[in-house]
């Protein structure tokens, strides 16, 4: 006969236990297939994503994007769509235009980065020059709106009354005697 201390349940596994492992097993065994499935080389996963990101440039609201587009580039097409970003013409001395898309609230240093971000893709493009050293760059030019240096790189573009689509000139600056 059975002990006091013990129950039926303790002496023979019930069938909900048995249950419940097999569950477990049967799980585990699944979460191992699904690992296995999911595991692609690096390279897989890369043409994947630039097949993806191929069908995406497709779109009319991307078409204007270059071929070897970054998420960055595309987020900013995305915000200028939807109203957060806008587009400021940064015209060069030899003639050029660099559309750089800023956010609606961006300061002179957020313009400044998205120029040297601007010219880093587009050499990387272009197989251009390979460094560039913005210190000297901002040191010796200065990117001015309707004849107003933009000089404080905290202050809103906004605050300079640069609109979006508006023409910031990039030139050099003078020197002081």
């Amino acid at each position: 006969m059975m002990e006091q201390d013990e129950t039926p349940g303790d002496v023979i596994p019930s069938v909900k236990d048995k249950e419940i492992e097999e569950e477990a097993e049967t799980t585990d065994l699944i979460d191992d297939e699904e690992e296995d499935e999911e595991a692609l080389p690096h390279s897989e996963i890369l043409d994947i994503f630039e097949e993806g990101l191929a069908l995406l440039v497709q779109d009319p609201l991307l078409c204007d994007l270059p071929i070897q587009v970054t998420l960055e580039e595309i987020n900013s097409q995305i915000a200028l769509e939807y109203g957060q970003a806008m587009t400021v013409k940064v015209l060069k001395a030899d003639g050029e235009t660099m559309p750089i898309v800023v956010v609606q609230n961006a300061s002179v240093l957020d313009l400044k980065k998205a120029i040297q971000r601007f010219m880093e893709l587009k050499q990387q493009r272009e197989g251009g020059v390979k460094y560039v050293s913005w210190r000297y760059v901002w040191r010796t030019y200065a990117l001015v709106f309707q004849g107003e240096k933009m000089e404080d790189d905290n202050t809103r573009l906004k605050d300079y009354g640069v609109r979006n689509r508006d023409e910031v000139t990039f030139m050099k600056k003078l020197k002081k005697k």
